[in-house]
């Protein structure tokens, strides 16, 4: 009884901080309206330009609110800072699991995933729904969820779910090379990596590399391992390597693998069990006229 009595409040809190999350969010769009028509006012009148037409009616109010701006702030704080508040105070913990009745070749692949993220524990799927992970991962203050799929025993597709209230990324895979598939290729390090983006230049490119950045840790200075995210034509490479100093001048890389590409094609503002009704916030529209030549990742 007190074991049913203590679930129920768990579950109201749970829902109570939801719907906190949520009115903040649904605030976020106002308060990055006034935000942008301050930053037009500011700059027509530090140019000496006419003030833009849909700032005129509120530029007096507008320009109240200026004087008392703080020079230091960051500017509006965005749903974002909930969901990565603790982000470089506390290390992540990650939960890695698979589709229902993996292959061996995903399986293999699960475990080499286990070795890339640190803190990172691989759990075999069974007949576990995906809510009940969602609510065991809460439970054991897991921040991150990722699901391996598959396509005919080739690893094709990861989503990464970042807890308790989001978002989730829907990533496509190509190209995998596994460590099982290079011979003689050593043993993995464990340490702490460093982490190379490029070109993640765009709005959704910085909220890309900020969903897979925080999947790792702060490395120390001393580490030689090092994970690179490289964006060219929307496509991610995935390169992992170690490396030391042979003289002051040269460094000798060596890849440890694995090695993919991932496409982003979908993000989601909640958990994987609200998938359903989750909001989307960015979808890829692969269909449309212009897709191949908009570049959603960076700016060119």
């Amino acid at each position: 009884m007190v074991i049913f009595v203590h679930r129920i409040f768990e579950l109201r809190r749970e829902a109570r901080l939801r719907r906190e999350y949520l009115y903040r969010k649904a605030q976020e769009d106002k308060s990055l309206s006034i935000e942008e028509k301050k930053q037009k006012l500011k700059k027509a009148l530090d140019e000496n330009h006419l003030i833009p037409t849909e700032v005129r009616k509120d530029a007096i109010a507008l320009q109240k609110c200026i004087e008392y701006d703080d020079e230091g702030g960051e500017g509006v704080s965005s749903h974002i800072d909930d969901e990565y508040k603790w982000a470089g105070v506390e290390d992540p913990k990650i939960m890695i699991t698979t589709s229902r009745e993996p292959s061996s070749r995903l399986k293999m692949f699960a475990k080499e995933v286990k070795l890339i993220f640190p803190n990172s524990q691989r759990m075999n799927r069974g007949k576990h729904e995906v809510g009940a992970l969602v609510q065991a991962c809460k439970a054991n203050d897991v921040t991150d969820l990722i699901i391996m799929h598959e396509h005919r025993g080739q690893p094709d597709g990861m989503i990464v779910c970042h807890l308790p209230f989001g978002p989730t990324a829907y990533f496509t895979l190509y190209n995998v090379v596994m460590r099982h598939d290079i011979p003689d290729i050593g043993t993995m390090s464990e340490a702490y990596p460093h982490l190379i983006f490029h070109n993640f230049t765009s709005r959704l490119g910085r909220r890309v590399s900020g969903i897979l950045k925080y999947l790792f840790p702060v490395p120390k200075d001393e580490s030689r391992r090092v994970i690179t995210f490289g964006n060219q034509d929307d496509f991610i490479s995935f390169r992992h390597h170690t490396y030391k100093k042979k003289d002051h001048k040269n460094i000798e890389l060596t890849e440890v693998g694995p090695r993919f590409e991932m496409k982003l094609y979908m993000i989601k503002l909640g958990t994987l069990e609200n998938e359903n009704t989750a909001d989307v916030e960015w979808r890829l529209h692969a269909y449309t006229n212009t897709a191949r030549k908009r570049k959603h990742l960076s700016v060119e």
